[in-house]
């Protein structure tokens, strides 16, 4: 990040010769530099103001890169739709500036979003055939408070299907699959796939991914970028497609921390048409997110590495893998904090989230149904059943358990099954709480995955099996994924930090010592290269 008090020399320069000084020969004279691929938000700023960068300029990078890598070169496929009018956006959002300044420390910047996020302008599918074309009423709680920031919505990108389910693993009917640019053999996660690809390859700024259970962090580990999720209830999900009504979350992935948490900063807090934030209210930092960005951050935290994060073996680990994840461990006592190495829940970890399944199962056609119910008169579905039964479109694979659970919708009220699930998910909670306050823990750490991408193909293969794990989703415990660097083939794992509920800011501040102190954690994909024009002197 470039520091504020860097002045450029031909401002400089400037300065000098309107006060009528000679050059000093004392006086170095440092240059500011903008490259697009490692540019963080306060970088994008700092270069718009000195008037070397524009938010139309900043925008065709982003186009240039997709034209140049989405459905050209090595055809990764994130994208669904592009927005039309971008350029023209970023334009008004230019003069804007001129004439009054920037709105704040988003303004002009590029967002790029899953397509569950409702965008009044353009169409929001799911990656489902049957929505193809298909616009919204009125933009999703995330995207308003974006465009309200500043922000492009530039695209709207490709996922796992939210009502289909496809042959191959991680695809949608619309798009099929993505590719992971770091490894064009395997996926970028799962269901927030489009979003960690396209956050890789630098096609926006800003990624918005969502998760029902692992679908902002896995593809953030599988894309090296710094990824979310937060406290359930931090976020709206007002129209966001969802299946999780007591536990969906939305959530931004990003090349930096800094950038995660100027996002945060605008996407976070109470919003009346999600009263499930109201749980919110009173426990958000008086502070901004960005101001808790400390490259000492590791320095006196206490973090406590989970003994059960270790034993989710589908796929088997991988040594490589192995070896990152202690490494990665050993940086956060190298700069100062005091690791306690194992703390333990006693318990089987995966057989306990295997048979205390999310609540979803339960919620979801009630939360199809609720989002479907936000829409206008004008839109094509009035129900599930229309949508995922119903739609008219032929050969799209559905979900077997959709259709049982339409034909026999489950009572929230009065289900003993969906209580006793319920009451899992409140144990699991205390007991991870507990084992924090047992060691007096800031965080709980711990390998995301000990394996690579999963490779491209058919969902029933064995070698794409996959055992997630979801205590943070389960417990609606805030979940932080930083990078670990790279697999000798050059494959991205990353490393989750778990915390308390409401420490955003805590994790904040020592996801940000972690970036500060860890070496060679990122790089541009090798199928995704710099472009002309992507590195700015000025």
């Amino acid at each position: 990040m470039r520091p504020i008090s860097l002045i450029s020399s031909r401002s400089l320069r400037l300065c000098l010769l309107a006060s009528g000084l000679c050059l000093l020969p004392q006086l170095q004279l440092r240059a500011a530099e903008f490259n697009l691929s490692t540019a963080t938000i306060a970088d994008i700023q700092a270069a718009m103001n000195s008037g070397a960068l524009t938010s139309e300029k900043l925008t065709q990078l982003y186009i240039n890169r997709i034209e140049a890598y989405d459905a050209k070169g090595p055809k990764i496929a994130s994208v669904l739709f592009l927005n039309p009018n971008a350029l023209a956006e970023a334009r008004a959002l230019d003069a804007e500036r001129k004439t009054k300044g920037p709105r704040g420390p988003l303004h002009g910047v590029v967002v790029i979003a899953k397509d569950v996020f409702d965008t009044a302008d353009m169409p929001t599918t799911g990656g489902f055939v049957p929505l193809k074309g298909v616009k919204p009423s009125k933009d999703a709680f995330i995207i308003k408070k974006l465009r309200e920031a500043g922000c492009v919505i530039l695209a709207k990108l490709n996922q796992s299907d939210w009502y289909g389910q496809p042959a191959n693993t991680a695809a949608s009917t619309l798009g099929g699959n993505t590719l992971n640019p770091y490894d064009l053999k395997r996926i970028p996660g799962w269901s927030s796939a489009g979003t960690g690809a396209g956050m890789a390859a630098v096609f926006g700024t800003i990624g918005l991914g969502s998760e029902t259970g692992f679908s902002i962090r896995t593809p953030t580990s599988d894309s090296n970028l710094y990824g979310l999720s937060t406290t359930s209830g931090l976020i709206s999900r007002d129209g966001q497609m969802w299946s999780y009504i007591t536990g969906e979350r939305g959530g931004p992935m990003t090349r930096s921390v800094y950038d995660l948490a100027a996002s945060l900063d605008v996407i976070a807090g109470f919003d009346a048409f999600d009263l499930w934030t109201a749980q919110s209210l009173g426990k958000m930092p008086l502070e901004s997110y960005v101001s808790f960005i400390d490259k000492n951050g590791l320095k006196g935290a206490r973090v406590g590495v989970l003994k059960e994060g270790w034993d989710f073996h589908s796929p088997a680990h991988d040594p490589d893998v192995v070896a990152m994840a202690k490494k990665a461990i050993a940086v956060f006592g190298q700069n100062g904090a005091k690791v306690i190495d194992p703390v333990a829940l006693g318990i089987d970890l995966p057989q306990y989230l295997e048979g205390n399944s999310l609540p979803s199962r339960y919620e979801r056609i009630h939360a199809i149904n609720h989002y479907l119910a936000r829409q206008g008169p004008e839109y094509p579905f009035k129900n599930a059943r229309q949508l995922l039964l119903d739609h008219g479109v032929p050969n799209v694979p559905g979900r077997p358990a959709d259709k049982e659970n339409i034909e026999d919708l489950p009572d929230l009220n009065r289900d003993p099954e969906y209580r006793a699930t319920l009451a899992g998910k409140a144990a699991l909670r205390a007991a991870v709480i507990a084992l924090m306050d047992k060691y007096e823990l800031d965080a709980l750490i711990y390998p995301h995955k000990l394996s690579k991408p999963l490779p491209l193909g058919p969902r029933g293969d064995p070698e794409r099996k996959y055992t997630a794990n979801q205590m943070s989703p389960l417990t609606g415990l805030p979940a932080m994924i930083v990078p670990m660097g790279f697999t000798p083939d050059g494959n991205p794992v990353g490393l989750e930090i778990l915390g308390r509920p409401w420490s955003e800011p805590t994790l904040i501040k020592i996801a940000s010592g972690y970036e500060a102190s860890a070496k060679d954690l990122r790089k541009l994909p090798p199928s995704t290269p710099a472009l002309p024009g992507e590195s700015i002197t000025y």
